[in-house]
């Protein structure tokens, strides 16, 4: 197939037909993979259900312990870590200590 010679109209027909046969052969791959991982499941005597429940659970991340607390609305908190709220920097820029904000 030689690209150069084709106009415009037939190669957008053919980048539609190669998308379409593209996202049809990776739907039939991973349904290949996914019998051929049954069957080795299977073969060693568990189901997959059994296989993926026993994977081990992501720790959970807390977003830590205020340290700061902004004196004009109490609902605004800072732990110290990560960028410095606007609250924090506006204190910081009129001179004043940061110790000032600690809870």
């Amino acid at each position: 197939m030689e690209l150069g010679s084709m106009t415009v109209e037939q190669l957008r027909k053919l980048q539609v037909s190669a998308a379409e046969e593209l996202k049809r052969r990776e739907k039939s791959e991973k349904r290949n993979a996914l019998k051929a991982i049954r069957d080795l499941a299977e073969a060693r005597g568990f189901s997959l259900d059994e296989l993926l429940e026993d994977k081990p659970a992501r720790a959970q991340r807390t977003k830590g312990v205020a340290k700061y607390r902004n004196p004009a609305d109490a609902s605004q908190t800072w732990t110290g870590r990560g960028r410095k709220p606007v609250w924090v920097l506006d204190w910081l820029a009129a001179g004043k200590s940061i110790d000032k904000l600690a809870i």
